[in-house]
């Protein structure tokens, strides 16, 4: 499983991320934010206790972040189908606490990422700092066609803070009867031959392919 130091550096590579949040007339919120740093105790980020994104942050205590890297462009091909650069996403969501000052001076004491978040609060006395710190989320590494390796798809589910996940993929049941027609559907090379028949969820998009076209309804989604 990735570690929260894994986990911050690969957002860190993307950059600006999506915030979402629920705001008190029940619609989600989304803005542009980053995380600035990492410990043992999760993911930081900042906002100005004046802003609604604040708000949305205290009365909820939870928030949800994503991002794309290297691009989120999308080109087309002479059919008008969609093609991306070999690439991934990272989604994760949980539970967030506030940091006292106090703390994010203490911090900043051991930790340099720590030192533009006290800058900041000097240079805008309104900021507040932020800690994701029980969380649950995925890595989603793509190459759809196939440049860099044999496979479109590689998932990794990570949780910390005794948070709990729910391994990627769909699952094929003991109804099997090793047919192989989902291995034939299945273009993402997720299907494993055995008694049942296995889907390798790391590799496994659920499309629903092999669901829909199953002979026995041996296949089932997870959640």
């Amino acid at each position: 499983m990735m570690t929260i130091k894994e986990i911050y550096e690969n957002f860190n590579q993307i950059g600006c991320l999506t915030f979402s949040t629920l705001a008190e007339n029940g619609y989600v919120e989304s803005r542009i934010a980053h995380f600035f740093a990492f410990d043992e105790d999760g993911l930081y980020f900042r906002t100005m206790d004046v802003k609604p994104f604040y708000r949305e942050l205290k009365q909820t205590g939870k928030v949800s972040v994503c991002g794309m890297y290297p691009s989120s462009q999308v080109s087309h091909d002479e059919n008008n189908l969609p093609s991306f650069v070999p690439g991934y996403t990272m989604r994760i969501t949980g539970d967030i606490r506030e940091l006292t000052m106090d703390e994010v001076a203490e911090k900043a004491k051991s930790n340099r990422d720590f030192n533009v978040a006290a800058y900041d609060i000097k240079k805008y006395p309104r900021t507040r700092i932020f800690v994701l710190c029980r969380a649950w989320g995925e890595r989603y590494d793509f190459d759809y066609a196939k440049e860099k390796r044999d496979h479109k798809l590689e998932r990794e589910r990570f949780a910390y803070g005794g948070m709990p996940y729910v391994n990627p993929g769909l699952a094929i049941t003991d109804a099997c009867i090793e047919c192989g027609k989902c291995a034939e559907i299945c273009s993402f090379n997720a299907i494993e031959k055995g008694d049942p028949y296995r889907i390798n969820g790391n590799r496994c998009d659920e499309c629903g392919n092999c669901f829909h076209d199953c002979p026995v309804s041996a296949i089932i989604s997870k959640g």
